[in-house]
């Protein structure tokens, strides 16, 4: 029987990351949420465009949705991934 003494989403386990898969793990989640929300707001702006009429540019949805997103993951990301390479690191 396996047990796991960290957390686990999807059945992945979070723990016993190194160093580099750390903050490579912290960078593609925030990379991942920059063009998940950037798409999401580029097709919510079409249909504003559309539907209303309105002529807003589609560059905005990169500048105040998903720069900001991405940057904001990548602040709670780090400390949380980081602390999980810490902890995995007083365990040993």
């Amino acid at each position: 029987m396996i047990t796991r003494h960290g957390g686990s989403v999807l059945g992945f386990p979070l723990e016993g990351f190194s160093f580099f898969q750390s903050l490579l793990l912290s960078f593609a989640v925030a990379f991942f949420t920059f063009f998940a929300t950037t798409c999401i707001a580029i097709f919510a702006l079409l249909g504003w465009n559309l539907i209303g009429h309105h002529s807003v540019n589609f560059a905005d949805t990169y500048r105040y949705v998903g720069f900001p997103a991405g940057v904001l993951v990548l602040l709670l990301a780090l400390p949380y991934f980081m602390t999980l390479w810490v902890r995995a690191k007083l365990r040993k």
